[in-house]
């Protein structure tokens, strides 16, 4: 019995942990891209000022960029080797479902009406909102204007609390900067 209870609380365990990371990434380049080449960085402003979300992420979405170049042993420079761009999408997700339970939603229970069918305050209705965001960092080569990487990272944002929403922001950044320099073959 031990045993199973160990087991049980592993796996409720390992559940929870991978729901927590909860960015999906992938990421998309061109093979013919010499990768090994590029030392530099620049934003393209244009591509920038296109994302349509705040000036607030806007910033802290490319001070996450920043960090992971500058991290991957890239410098900043105004002749740069890639420009990085940004886009953003999102949609919210409305889940509504009703809290019945037992056989088919009735119940023998007291309400209002006294002893009947349906319960106290059963059957009713719960709603929840999520807005679920993708998060584009596209690598562009500044010598040829060609896109030759883009990453894409996809999870539920954070709206409410400026922290949480920093960390999650460094989340998406982190995961999808992972997937670079890809492992070309």
């Amino acid at each position: 019995m031990k045993k199973m209870i160990q087991k049980l609380t592993l796996l409720l365990l390992v559940v929870a942990v991978s729901s927590c990371s909860s960015v999906r990434v992938a990421s998309d380049y061109d093979k013919d891209a010499a990768f090994g080449n590029y030392k530099t960085f620049a934003f393209y402003k244009t591509g920038i000022d296109k994302a349509e979300i705040s000036d607030l992420d806007k910033r802290r979405i490319l001070r996450a960029i920043e960090n992971e170049m500058f991290a991957l042993g890239f410098t900043k420079s105004q002749n740069p080797d890639l420009l990085v761009s940004i886009f953003t999408k999102s949609n919210q997700q409305v889940n509504v479902w009703n809290n019945n339970w037992g056989w088919g939603g009735f119940w023998p229970g007291w309400g209002w009406g006294g002893w009947g069918w349906g319960g106290w305050g059963w059957n009713q209705p719960t709603v929840s909102t999520k807005t679920e965001g993708k998060l584009f960092i596209d690598l562009i080569d500044a010598n040829k204007k060609e896109l030759v990487w883009q990453g894409i990272g996809t999870g539920y944002l954070v709206t409410k609390n400026v922290e949480k929403k920093e960390e999650r922001i460094r989340e998406f950044v982190t995961k999808i900067m992972e997937k670079y320099p890809p492992e070309v073959e």
